[in-house]
């Protein structure tokens, strides 16, 4: 059974945000579609970006590709390794570090965390689910992407659908069935009051 996870807001939001939230427990039959996967990654790369570098760079790792099971064996921390092998895939987002020129491109994260955004809110709409997973190995995964000096290993986003939190088992199941919490927009606000 599934925990209802819709946001309380001060003020409606579009539904798709409401219900966005970051399952642990992935439906291990299931695997996006070359549509699913391709819109996802669509809406990442029209995401907003600053002179529109777009120095975001995408690895989609699909659960049926070998490296899937790479990255959550030496890619992952803690326990991301018991729960994420059984997303259909995971997105490594990386950034360009600078120019053909040289110069430093310093929005790089910024515009990388639109791109994350963007993704995260397509996967939901289509009817998929995904979890940032920051507790990763950046090196590792830098290696087993085999990318250059000139790009940074960010975070890696597990993408699939969502499957009932009995699946899952201790700190994880906890996590889990607990209620959705924020911080009030007030504690939030550096400045002015809607």
């Amino acid at each position: 059974m599934q925990p209802n996870k819709i946001a309380i807001t001060a003020a409606p939001i579009a539904p798709v945000l409401a219900e966005r939230w970051s399952p642990r427990s992935f439906n291990r039959e299931y695997l996006l579609s070359q549509d699913e996967a391709l819109s996802i990654l669509e809406a990442g790369r029209w995401a907003p970006s600053a002179n529109n570098l777009q120095p975001w760079r995408f690895a989609f790792v699909s659960r049926n590709d070998e490296l899937h099971k790479e990255l959550c064996e030496k890619g992952l921390t803690g326990f991301n390794q018991s729960w994420a092998p059984d997303a259909s895939a995971l997105i490594v987002i990386a950034v360009q570090k600078s120019l053909p020129d040289g110069k430093e491109i310093t929005g790089r994260k910024y515009d990388a965390g639109l791109a994350a955004a963007s993704m995260v809110v397509q996967a939901q709409e289509i009817g998929l689910h995904t979890h940032h997973i920051g507790g990763i190995v950046h090196s590792e995964v830098h290696s087993l992407l085999k990318l250059d000096d000139n790009h940074e290993v960010l975070v890696i986003i597990a993408v699939g659908k969502v499957a009932p939190a009995e699946q899952l088992e201790g700190p994880a199941y906890e996590r889990e069935v607990a209620p959705r919490v924020r911080l009030s927009l007030d504690e939030v606000m550096l400045y002015g009051k809607p």
